[in-house]
């Protein structure tokens, strides 16, 4: 009796503990990283061959590889409007990057964000590195704390995320002052001027990567959603016009000896560092018991860049694809996406599933019990990553749009892809990707057909917005919600 009584009080004593405890399946935590301009060559299990990194491809190994997966637009503000709100180009409120103007850079109000469904849905969110879907110049309908995130730490605008030796960084809504000293180039980006450091002391990224892992600490008790939005391995264009080498790192590692010329090194040396640090955000998983309960996604925000003195051919990091950053072509916009959910999803699988940033939507909000919105181009991963591709949903089409260079568009219809420059006017080209990824040859004289019915979805899929036109911005804006006062 006496046995039978202390195992009662034990199971008792345990019943908070069990209570709290979560299974598998039940609101998984969701890491969702994404580095900067990184091509869909720049890794070793995508084909590279000079730049080691040996954690993203051991994730591939250990999970899912994909072959077909796409970011939401072709530059850095869109790409990242279309991962946050599940709507493609044509419908994201935030379609392209600003310049001067960063009001029609900013997510509104009514904008509704992954990161808001999920903490509808009672996950800790937050937010490691570069936003660039609002700033403090602007008023706070788009910063990420006005946009789902409980805590954000890292930079706002694009241009301050330039330099990896900044004078600050923001921890929500608040300016914490670094130990760097920077020289500015005289010129604004939305209210803000770019520059490099002439004394280098903390480097960004190394920062921005200690606060996720500290975020991670504070969450683990209960499901939480961490948006890691590195830098690397974005230049910082203002430095390479002032120093040169806008490939800025604090030393070369592995390949200090190589007979590289040094923005190069540089340039190797941010994605193995990068590398490095998704091995510790791994490991802390391991170390906390969660690693099984939490699915960790890596990929980039679009094509690799030429930008900052280095040679990309040194890399070949578009690797089969033509074009690179600001292309409709696949290079601009087909990117490494790796899952890995130890125990969830299936080891060693290479997925030829067609998704894009859009998609994260959907699939965050199935893993986490909660409804999609009604207003999104989003179709849930889930099933592809639980080991149920068979049951895996599909897009009609998926669709891009550019405002830069004179304007383009572009449609993708399982293996047919349509590419269309200017929008709206231009001859539409189409290329079979089964037989021609690399894009070199247009067939659209042979296929009138599936040329009228991509010119249809792309048609379909563009609604009209003020603040984007196809022969560049009109001056009529739509207006921002608030007074455009900062409240901070």
């Amino acid at each position: 009796m006496l046995r039978r009584f202390m195992s009662l009080v034990l199971a008792i004593s345990l019943m908070p503990c069990l209570a709290q405890a979560r299974e598998p399946l039940d609101k998984p935590n969701i890491v969702f990283i994404m580095a900067d301009d990184l091509g869909y060559g720049d890794l070793g299990c995508y084909g590279q061959q000079k730049i080691q990194t040996p954690v993203l491809d051991q994730m591939a190994r250990h999970g899912i590889q994909f072959r077909n997966f796409y970011a939401g637009c072709t530059v850095c503000a869109s790409s990242r409007s279309v991962l946050m709100t599940g709507q493609h180009m044509g419908h994201t409120w935030v379609r392209g990057n600003a310049g001067t103007d960063m009001s029609v850079q900013t997510l509104r109000t009514e904008d509704v964000t992954v990161a808001e469904r999920l903490k509808a849905a009672g996950y800790q969110t937050g937010l490691c590195g570069k936003w660039g879907l609002g700033d403090a110049v602007q008023g706070n309908t788009g910063l990420p704390n006005d946009q789902g995130f409980d805590f954000f730490y890292g930079y706002l605008n694009q241009v301050h995320a330039h330099n990896y030796y900044p004078e600050f960084l923001w921890r929500n809504k608040k300016k914490e002052m670094l130990r760097n000293v920077v020289q500015g180039v005289g010129r604004s980006y939305g209210g803000f001027e770019g520059g490099w450091a002439t004394k280098r002391t903390d480097y960004s990224h190394d920062l921005v990567v200690e606060e996720a892992l500290q975020f991670i600490n504070r969450s683990q008790d209960a499901p939480f959603f961490l948006y890691l939005a590195l830098t690397i391995p974005h230049a910082n264009n203002e430095g390479t016009r002032g120093t040169g080498d806008g490939q800025e790192v604090p030393d070369y590692g592995i390949y200090g000896d190589k007979a590289w010329k040094k923005q190069d090194k540089g340039q190797a040396a941010m994605i193995t560092r990068m590398d490095r640090d998704i091995g510790r955000i791994n490991d802390l998983l391991e170390k906390l018991g969660i690693a099984k309960n939490t699915v960790v996604m890596f990929t980039s925000d679009n094509g690799h860049h030429n930008e900052g003195g280095h040679n990309p051919a040194t890399f070949d990091p578009n690797g089969p694809l033509r074009g690179m950053k600001r292309d409709l072509y696949e290079g601009g916009i087909r990117v490494p996406l790796i899952a890995h959910w130890p125990g969830t999803t299936p080891a060693g699988v290479v997925s030829d599933h067609i998704g894009y940033f859009g998609d994260l939507m959907a699939t965050a909000c199935e893993l986490a019990g909660v409804e999609t919105p009604e207003k999104t181009d989003s179709v849930s991963m889930v099933p592809v990553l639980t080991n149920k591709a068979e049951k895996q949903g599909q897009h009609k089409y998926l669709y891009w749009e550019f405002y830069e260079q004179g304007s383009k568009q572009a449609v993708r219809e399982g293996n047919w892809k349509a590419v269309r420059m200017p929008m709206h006017t231009g001859a539409i080209e189409l290329y079979d990707l089964s037989t021609d990824l690399g894009e070199a040859t247009n067939v659209a004289s042979k296929h009138p057909e599936i040329v009228n019915r991509l010119a249809g979805y792309m048609q379909e899929a563009h609604v009209p917005n003020l603040n984007w036109a196809p022969r560049g911005r009109t001056p009529v804006k739509q207006p921002v919600p608030g007074d455009g006062k900062p409240r901070f």
